[in-house]
């Protein structure tokens, strides 16, 4: 996985994320580990969530904002 650093100076609840072709696993700092695909909250969706982790900033608000429905969650 990944880590997650936020380039906007704010502590960020995301922690790490992997990306695969259709979709992006996301760890929060609370230790769950979800998976956005294109199956669970749409192509448009995931590639967002693909291109601020690329970018390093605002990936946390964008989720805690909009509530993307998740393929599954872990633990």
């Amino acid at each position: 996985m990944k880590k997650y650093i936020s380039k906007s100076g704010k502590q960020s609840g995301v922690t790490g994320y992997d990306i695969g072709t259709d979709h992006i696993i996301i760890q929060f700092n609370h230790h769950p580990v979800y998976k956005y695909s294109y199956v669970s909250c749409g192509k448009q969706t995931t590639d967002t969530l693909k291109q601020l982790a690329h970018a390093s900033k605002g990936l946390g608000t964008y989720i805690s904002q909009h509530h993307p429905p998740y393929e599954w969650k872990r633990e």
